[in-house]
């Protein structure tokens, strides 16, 4: 009897078992909870960008301190001045979030233009440096009366600005407007070309004279920009012919200086970096611009699966270049290890699922298409940077974003943010849950005004194109949509 009992007792703790949902079971319906809630998008936004933000002030601060306090006696130099930096961009997010979408396309053009022209100062600067009319100084920057250029680096009167960076923003905002405001006649190839490719392929001209990773970073944004308008998949196979034509012949014709004083070596010295990723490791030359990629996968190497603890890595002081800079990944790779290097992956992955969620929910084709190509701006460049790192791709000197040191790349990164988080509270679900139960008026002055409200539609008024399946929106130039 007490046998039976017991095999009584084991089968209903059996049907008990079976009847109790698994964990995935239980964390789906409250994860898809979560995400259908009007601001998920805008609180994820939020989340992702300031985490990394986070991150990249420690880790510039881990990866600098040591240098900091041999070069000027002062470990936290580096670090001040990236929190300026940081603090400055915190302002052009709250500044970007403010704006409707009007005033963001009407800034677009003139963004875009006094990039070019800044560009174009930059590179006539360094052209006659180049030809021997202007004398390099010491740190090799040329000056004419205030206004000073060192390669990427344009400064007035002290003031530095990276003019590719701003151009990247400019081209987001003027091209979505261009293709949006053409609309369905962007299926024609003439109305595909002007004004857009003209500007492209002088914006491409003036930053990859000097700066091949921005040239591509800006291709890719083109491309996510065409993408999201539904242009038709063979001038994508066109765009790749001209871009990869395009930068054989900058690099076989630019030469940027890398001391040797030659044209034929500095730009040896450019094919050789961007092919040391094909390079085995016994076969690259210690001296030459294999160098920097062996001494980053020394520092991931090193980390191992959980890294050798924050702060202690060894590499930075001096082996790995730029380790504050480009090469920040191979820092948290040694620093924190695999782990570290997942979190930070993840944190870019819920960045471009959250990009990519605002462009499908946006019924304005301009919000929709400035989305999308903000969303493959950052995460093309995080995956050019990391990808160059571990030497799966070639090495450019782009900045991992949000994380690098760096003022104008983050001030501008942090603006793209702001753009997104404006497009975020604009999504019909957000701007009727906002308008329902509107903040106090001082919340509003202080952090961001109520999103306006899409007209309501008449009865017997057929649906916008943007909404006629749910989940899916019309393309702008006349292909099929994918968003």
């Amino acid at each position: 009897m007490a046998s039976r009992a017991d095999d009584d007792g084991g089968m209903a703790d059996d049907r008990t078992e079976k009847a109790r949902p698994s964990l995935s079971r239980q964390l789906l319906p409250a994860v898809h909870g979560l995400l259908a809630r009007p601001l998920s998008s805008y609180y994820l936004l939020i989340a992702g960008s300031g985490l990394l933000l986070l991150i990249g002030l420690t880790m510039v601060f881990s990866a600098s301190s040591v240098k900091a306090y041999a070069t000027n006696g002062n470990a936290f130099s580096a670090i001040s001045s990236q929190a300026v930096f940081a603090l400055l961009g915190l302002v052009a997010f709250w500044v970007c979030q403010r704006l409707p979408a009007l005033t963001l396309r009407t800034l677009g053009k003139y963004i875009l233009g006094a990039a070019i022209a800044l560009l174009g100062v930059l590179d006539l600067m360094n052209a006659l440096n180049g030809l021997g009319v202007l004398k390099a100084a010491a740190d090799g920057s040329v000056s004419v009366g205030p206004v000073s250029a060192n390669l990427l680096w344009l400064y007035v009167g002290g003031f530095g600005i990276q003019p590719s960076e701003l151009a990247k923003l400019g081209m987001v905002l003027w091209g979505a407007d261009v293709i949006a405001r053409k609309g369905p006649a962007l299926a024609h190839w003439r109305e595909l070309a002007m004004p857009l490719f003209p500007v492209v392929g002088l914006l491409f001209v003036l930053v990859g004279y000097n700066d091949v990773g921005t040239m591509l970073v800006l291709l890719a944004l083109i491309v996510g920009l065409l993408w999201a308008a539904g242009v038709r998949l063979r001038v994508f196979g066109a765009l790749g012919v001209l871009g990869l034509a395009g930068i054989g012949l900058l690099i076989a014709a630019a030469s940027r200086g890398a001391g040797s004083g030659s044209a034929e070596a500095d730009t040896n010295y450019r094919v050789e970096r961007l092919t040391a990723f094909l390079t085995p490791l016994e076969k690259c030359n210690l001296d030459g611009a294999c160098y920097q990629l062996i001494q980053g996968r020394s520092a991931i190497f090193e980390g191992g699966w959980f890294g050798v603890g924050l702060g202690k890595g060894a590499l930075k002081w001096g082996w790995v270049p730029e380790a504050e800079n480009d090469f920040i990944f191979s820092i948290v790779a040694e620093e924190l290890g695999v782990v570290g290097c997942a979190v930070v992956l993840a944190l870019f992955s819920v960045l471009a699922y959250t990009g990519f969620r605002i462009a499908r929910r946006s019924a304005d084709p301009f919000r929709r298409l400035a989305a999308a190509s903000i969303t493959t701006w950052l995460v093309a460049q995080a995956v050019i940077n990391m990808g160059g790192v571990v030497g799966v791709l070639p090495i450019t000197g782009l900045p991992l974003p949000f994380i690098s040191a760096g003022g104008s790349a983050l001030v501008v990164a942090m603006a793209a943010i702001g753009i997104l988080a404006s497009f975020a509270r604009a999504e019909p679900d957000a701007a009727r849950a906002l308008n329902a139960r509107p903040t106090p008026r001082w919340v509003r002055l202080v952090w961001a005004p109520l999103p306006p409200l899409s007209p309501p539609r008449r009865p017997g008024q057929p649906r916008p194109p943007a909404q006629k399946q749910p989940g899916t929106r019309a393309p702008v130039g006349g292909g099929r949509s994918r968003l």
